[in-house]
């Protein structure tokens, strides 16, 4: 793990094994603080990035003026949320008003505790991996209902009852999604899924051509990516998909009353399970850390092939908020109930039935 080999080295610590439980729990707090504030930095560039994909989509120049090349754009905005006064409507209530957008973080930040990055580098390598991050990822929706129904306002409780329908249809298709893979490997642990693809693009689940008798399960696989990615749109409220939010219906949605460092810990939450879920389609079908052609050495490390690919997905994300019109409510709804669980759970079946019958595995 992370925390076993590079923390030890650093600071001249004797091996994890040797530790006593005083300094092994501080050894694990630095870990944790290292990486969310790893994550945080890397997060301000990609908000960053985002804005200036959809300036570049638009013929914009995008954010330019703070620091080089408009690079220091997020920092400032960071300032500028945190000095901010905090506004608390009168008739809100007050306690859960803080508390909502601080969950939503907090359940943000939790879910990437078992997300492996390259070999050994998780903070925590469970082999229910999978069950944590959708139960986690599933709890982040109490802090927008918690907020919108504490705002004591009619728009944000809209915007909130509108995200938890939204985010429950999506979930469903999410899990069917994610047991074609589970059926495929054979494990529910995030590493296992990643060693499982390794050697060659050809091993990824979204392409699936390991062999001949694969070809039979290859499209399926395809079209799970495909749903996998537009069910992650929907799942963090993200453009077409963002009717908790839409400024042309409830002004802001769940977040209308909230200003300066809460509306800060909302925005973030969302960016954050947005890269959660950029992170997990490059887990689950894009190789996680592998090459895509394997020549026996790794002239870029892991961790590079890592992040290139939640990089390309997060690209992918912005290019379909910038390209892609809002859908109506019933539109959304429409395509999470009737089109993408029938089709996903029909996957499902036809993918155990080829790991028992042809593949000859068991499930």
């Amino acid at each position: 793990m992370l925390s076993n080999l590079i923390i030890p080295a650093m600071f001249d610590l004797p091996n994890w094994e040797d530790m006593g439980d005083v300094q092994f729990f501080w050894l694990k707090v630095a870990v944790v603080v290292t990486f969310v504030l790893l994550l945080s930095v890397i997060l301000a560039f990609l908000i960053l990035a985002d804005r200036k994909i959809w300036a570049a989509a638009q013929m914009r120049r995008g954010p330019n003026v703070v620091g080089p090349f408009g690079l220091l754009q997020s920092f400032a905005d960071l300032f500028k949320f945190v000095f901010k006064e905090i506004i608390i409507p009168a008739g809100s209530d007050k306690a859960l008003f803080i508390l909502a957008p601080i969950i939503s973080l907090t359940m943000a930040f939790l879910a990437w505790g078992v997300i492996p990055v390259a070999p050994g580098w998780v903070i925590s390598d469970i082999n229910v991996g999978i069950l944590y991050v959708l139960a986690i990822s599933s709890l982040g929706v109490y802090g927008i209902i918690i907020g919108g129904w504490a705002s004591n306002s009619k728009y944000p409780f809209l915007g909130a009852l509108r995200s938890a329908a939204q985010m429950v249809s999506y979930e469903v298709s999410i899990g069917f999604i994610i047991v074609t893979v589970l059926l495929v490997v054979g494990s529910l642990n995030l590493t296992d899924i990643v060693v499982a693809q390794g050697h060659g693009f050809w091993n990824w689940h979204a392409f699936y051509l390991t062999s001949p008798k694969a070809l039979l399960i290859a499209p399926v696989m395809f079209y799970m990516f495909i749903l996998f990615f537009i069910s992650a749109l929907a799942e963090t409220n993200r453009p077409p998909f963002d009717l908790p939010e839409a400024e042309s219906e409830l002004v802001a949605g769940y977040q209308v009353e909230y200003s300066s460092t809460p509306y800060l810990l909302f925005m973030f939450g969302e960016y954050l399970n947005i890269t959660l879920m950029c992170a997990m389609t490059t887990i689950l079908f894009l190789g996680g850390w592998y090459a895509p052609i394997d020549i026996g050495v790794q002239f870029v490390p892991p961790v590079l092939w890592f992040v290139a690919k939640c990089g390309f997905v997060f690209f992918m994300f912005a290019m379909v908020k910038a390209i892609v019109p809002r859908y109506r409510y019933d539109q959304l709804m429409r395509l999470g109930w009737k089109v993408f669980l029938p089709t996903s759970l029909l996957a499902v079946m036809w993918v155990s039935a080829w790991v028992v019958f042809i593949r000859g595995g068991a499930v």
